[in-house]
């Protein structure tokens, strides 16, 4: 097994060097010559594959990855062959490239990476450089899906659309627009009329495409772009129970109803052109075809409305401690999680644990909430990238989980572990770096500690002046697990300790790596 790590190290060091350290901000390259991704191609001899892969491609601020598992998983219940590609990924980077719904084998992995990293290494120059990081994956996911055969590629958009390595695909046979709303300004344009021209940079002449309801700015400007394109753009609605027969969709949340039904559109499409299948249309039918709702039912993202005990707890004399991980990392999806939060904590909620804990976390309903609420303690594990506004994330975030009755006991923030100018694995986590920057860190806390304060403006306690109960910024990560750990070693044993994970997927990946066996 040795060997085999030693080469896969090997591989994401080489992954790593593709890497740019420019920052995602940087808005010196529009495009960065996004017409490279065609020479790229050509040199891993992928242009005829291009042409002939049947791809289902989806672009959005939110959803997108839920809609893109969702679809996969239906046409996959169909006895389809699938290719998935999604980002980023948690823990491994093979989590990117999902095969008939598994990640990719570590042993076909490496043999297509140094296939496609020996070849353009031999073949690119000056004029043409070596793809950068995403563009790279992106056509490796290409090749993959050449190579193994796949009947459907499904592809989630990277950033944008327009110029996204993923828009190197031609001819899909149809493409979804998730939800649109305010993230990667920095790069995307600050108005949701200009992020919805990126996002509708995938349309294709004459491809259908669907979308779910949108801001009015957004929706002219999609579709004013699907009619330069005789694109025909249809507006989905959410799915309803009655349309499921009572099962429960794969994926945690309410706004996933209006995700599934986005995928049941863009899989009928596919089924109905490729599949030659007729699937009767959503409007005739007031229950979906058993194919369907087995394929909503079983879909799984990691990270996304995620519960997970923490498996290293093994005493039953003490309290234990239960995460409850979502990446969102945008307003919205912060009145999201915490609405989702809310409601699994207070129970009510039963799919959060029980059918659907993705990946290794015990089942049953005894974790998911509090008997008695008095012996619950919620508390908020937090960090974001320095691009976000903390001043729009945190407030949402904490007013939505006040109104639904939950308050934070306290508040952690951490740095993130993972380094992003490096893809690397669990034994490359630093335990503690006394130098680390925790400015960004301290920025956040001020910005908590200000909506604590505000809140007990007027109330009478002494003691709230003391800021290290409501909040700590610790130096890493397995340092704020340890003090929940210690925290919860000390509790009596009918404590719970409920920890929301949220801000960044890059904190919920590191979490996941800490807290599993």
């Amino acid at each position: 097994m040795a060997a085999s790590g030693d080469l896969y190290e090997e591989a994401l060091a080489a992954l790593s060097s593709l890497i740019t350290k420019r920052s995602r901000a940087d808005k010196s390259n529009k495009g960065d010559r996004f017409e490279l991704v065609f020479d790229y191609l050509k040199i891993l001899d992928l242009e005829e594959d291009m042409l002939k892969m049947k791809v289902i491609h989806v672009a959005g601020t939110k959803g997108k990855g839920s809609t893109c598992a969702f679809t996969e998983s239906i046409l996959r219940s169909y006895g389809f062959r699938t290719g998935l590609f999604t980002s980023p990924h948690l823990i491994d980077v093979r989590e990117r490239f999902r095969l008939d719904g598994k990640d990719i084998s570590e042993e076909k992995f490496l043999c297509y990476f140094w296939w496609c990293y020996n070849r353009l290494k031999e073949r690119t120059n000056e004029e043409i450089p070596m793809p950068t990081y995403f563009r790279f994956l992106a056509l490796l996911a290409f090749k993959i899906f050449a190579a193994e055969e796949v009947d459907a590629a499904i592809l989630e958009v990277g950033l944008g659309g327009k110029f996204d390595a993923t828009n190197a695909v031609q001819k899909p046979v149809v493409c979804g627009i998730s939800s649109l709303g305010y993230d990667h300004m920095e790069i995307l344009g600050d108005t949701l009329g200009k992020i919805a021209g990126e996002k509708a940079g995938i349309f294709k002449l004459g491809v259908p495409a669907f979308t779910v309801p949108q801001p009015d700015e957004a929706m002219r400007v999609l579709e004013e772009k699907a009619s330069e394109l005789n694109v025909n753009l249809e507006v989905v609605q959410p799915l309803t129970a009655r349309q499921l027969s009572g099962q429960k969709l794969g994926l945690d949340g309410d706004h996933q109803y209006l995700n599934a039904r986005l995928a049941v559109s863009l899989a009928s499409t596919w089924l109905h052109q490729i599949g030659k299948l007729e699937v009767p249309s959503l409007t005739q039918m007031s229950i979906l075809p058993e194919n369907i709702i087995k394929g909503l039912a079983t879909a799984s993202l990691q990270g996304r409305a995620q519960v997970v005990p923490d498996q290293f707890i093994e005493t039953r004399t003490s309290g234990d401690l239960v995460f409850y991980l979502d990446g969102a990392h945008s307003p919205e999806s912060m009145e999201v999680c915490a609405k989702w939060f809310s409601l699994a904590v207070k129970g009510g909620n039963q799919s959060a644990l029980s059918e659907h804990l993705v990946n290794g976390g015990s089942s049953g309903s005894s974790h998911d909430k509090c008997s008695g609420e008095e012996n619950c303690q919620q508390i908020l594990l937090f960090n974001c990238m320095s691009v976000r506004d903390p001043n729009l994330l945190l407030p949402h975030l904490r007013n939505t989980c006040a109104n639904n009755g939950v308050r934070f006991k306290k508040a952690l923030f951490v740095p993130n572990m993972s380094v992003y100018h490096k893809v690397g694995t669990a034994a490359d986590l630093s335990e503690n770096d006394p130098h680390v920057d925790l400015s960004w860190q301290l920025t956040l806390q001020k910005v908590w500690e200000g909506l604590v304060h505000s809140e007990r403006e007027g109330e009478e306690d002494i003691e709230n002046n003391d800021k290290s109960r409501n909040s700590e910024v610790f130096t890493s990560l397995p340092m704020a697990i340890k003090w929940l750990r210690d925290s919860v070693h000390e509790s009596s044993s009918a404590t719970r300790f409920q920890v929301l994970v949220t801000g960044s997927l890059h904190l919920v990946g590191d979490v996941l790596r800490l807290i599993r066996k």
